[in-house]
């Protein structure tokens, strides 16, 4: 079945479902940690986490670090180097901060034993719906220009359900993780809208790893400190 930018434009309602989806099969992957350790686990999890994704949001990290660097803050500059297929030292410096974070992260709540986790696919895609309905496209084609304009309010309402059912069932401190997480990617959001004068694609897929990176480090944190 072929899709068309119809359904394309249809699919930001369901981008914090998705994610719920994600987070179901990445608990299951934890579920070997008897078998393989905390350690050897963690990384699985973050292996199978890439695979569902197709490594997009990493290549939008990788793209957007490349064309912040430089760009030297020249907007059209930017946009060309953040449209090359070749990566750059600042992309893979980003890709591995990224993922060396997420590994550290998933250790540190295995070993807490809080499933708040696994609020971060799920908060992570529900701020990308919120960046596509809030902020303005940078460029008039592009991956992602089919998504702006096209979300309303009911597709954030059904995005907020996922989170907030998820929320419920992760125990305390996963509905602050999911603040905290779509706190962070409308701060970054905001950054590359005035450096863009808009966002693109890359922007989304850098602004769901931010965000899932935050995610887990307020799980972490949080879990022992709050009541």
């Amino acid at each position: 079945m072929k899709l068309d930018e119809r359904d394309m434009a249809r699919s930001p309602a369901w981008f914090a479902w998705v994610g719920a989806l994600m987070a179901a099969a990445l608990w299951v992957v934890s579920l070997l940690q008897p078998v393989f350790g905390v350690r050897l686990t963690a990384m699985l999890v973050i292996a199978v986490w890439v695979a569902l994704s197709g490594g997009l949001h990493l290549d939008g990290v990788a793209d957007t670090a490349d064309g912040i660097s430089g760009g030297r803050g020249d907007r059209e500059r930017t946009l060309i180097i953040m449209r090359d297929s070749r990566i750059g030292a600042h992309g893979a410096v980003a890709l591995v901060l990224v993922l060396a974070l997420k590994w550290a992260a998933l250790e540190r709540v295995f070993e807490l034993g809080t499933p708040a986790w696994l609020m971060a696919p799920i908060a992570a895609r529900f701020a990308c719906t919120l960046l596509i309905a809030w902020f303005p496209y940078a460029r008039s084609t592009g991956l992602g220009r089919p998504f702006v304009d096209a979300v309303r309010w009911p597709a954030l309402l059904l995005g907020a359900l996922a989170v907030s059912f998820a929320g419920f069932l992760l125990g305390r401190a996963a509905p602050v993780s999911a603040v905290c997480a779509v706190i962070a990617a409308l701060l970054f959001a905001q950054r590359m809208r005035v450096r863009l004068e808009g966002l693109t694609g890359d922007v989304y897929g850098a602004a769901v790893e931010l965000a899932e990176v935050v995610a887990l480090l307020a799980g972490a944190g949080l879990y022992r400190a709050l009541p």
